[in-house]
């Protein structure tokens, strides 16, 4: 999706992209404190009910970003893509992924869930019919060996005892994460209001995954309620919009594009400052190793703009 927000005659292009790299950079610093805060959030709420409190944020967010616009009202024909964006993300795409947090330490899970990127370049080849190229099929190989580091810690003959169920599930997050984008192909000119009421729609969804899981939907104290807005609004919601604006502004998307791959470093030492993990060179080394292979792969042809995630 993109920012088609007119930018204001008097703005010169150099004042643009100072702009865009602040846009940029400020989605970069919120989004890196995102695994650190579902870790600290999953310590009191189920993963359900945590993505219940969170995506009412994210669309009261939405919600407001739409009024702000003037933009209100979805075409009819869009209606069935809005539902199909919410069921994927939040509804399939956070469980999965608020699952696997729970059950794997955040240095483990958020480099796994950063291959989402080449879940996308498998899937354009099908889907998108984009030709598999020799340079994504290096990539997949050398960024899959880094999440074999980031698995064993170094210990090829006998790994580390991970919950094999949390493995699974942030993997299957990318492969939702990827199929949702492919989905928002179809919204390029829609924006705003589509995604306000993808989350929208999803809210009865994930309001019933609660109650058949006998969680009682209840406000929380102070602590869960400020986790819970910070997740909304850092990982769903603002941050989001931050980046899209980065990209409206931009003449270098590319340039700017590649400010996305500090979040994940950031994210690893506030792991480790913050929740006390003991972050090790083969988790770092691992990540490194996964974007060099995004980096070598390069992007799907005509991809949409996309946020990073955790």
């Amino acid at each position: 999706m993109r920012d088609d927000t007119p930018i204001p005659a008097s703005t010169t292009p150099h004042a643009n992209e100072r702009l865009a790299v602040l846009f940029a950079l400020s989605a970069v610093m919120l989004w890196s404190t995102v695994a650190t805060a579902f870790k600290l959030a999953l310590v009191q709420l189920a993963p359900a009910d945590l993505l219940l409190r969170a995506s009412a944020v994210s669309a009261a967010c939405f919600w407001i970003a739409a009024a702000m616009r003037g933009e209100w009202r979805l075409p009819r024909v869009a209606w069935p893509l809005a539902l199909t964006m919410g069921l994927l993300n939040p509804v399939l795409y956070y469980l999965a992924l608020f699952e696997g947090y729970a059950r794997l330490p955040a240095q483990i899970a958020q480099p796994l869930n950063y291959t989402w990127v080449l879940m996308l370049a498998i899937l354009a080849v099908p889907l998108l019919h984009q030709p598999l190229r020799a340079r994504t099929v290096a990539g997949l190989v050398v960024s899959y060996c880094g999440v074999l580091l980031v698995l064993s810690q170094g210990s090829f003959s006998a790994w580390p005892a991970w919950n094999g169920t949390g493995i699974v599930l942030i993997l299957a997050s990318t492969l939702l994460w990827a199929l949702y984008w492919i989905v928002a192909r179809r919204a390029d000119t829609i924006g705003i209001p589509l995604l306000a009421w993808s989350f929208t729609l999803a809210l009865p969804a994930l309001a019933a995954i609660v109650i058949w899981q006998g969680h009682a939907i209840n406000a929380g104290d102070l602590r869960q309620l400020g986790l819970v807005v910070w997740i909304g609004l850092v990982e769903m919601g603002v941050t989001f919009l931050l980046w899209r604006r980065a990209l409206a502004l931009t003449r270098h998307t590319a340039r700017i594009g590649q400010l996305v791959f500090l979040a994940p470093f950031l994210s690893l030492f506030l792991i480790g400052a913050i929740l006390g993990e003991s972050v090790t060179a083969w988790s770092v080394g691992g990540l490194a190793v996964i974007v060099l292979g995004i980096l070598v792969a390069g992007a799907p042809d005509q991809t949409p703009e996309s946020d990073s995630t955790a």
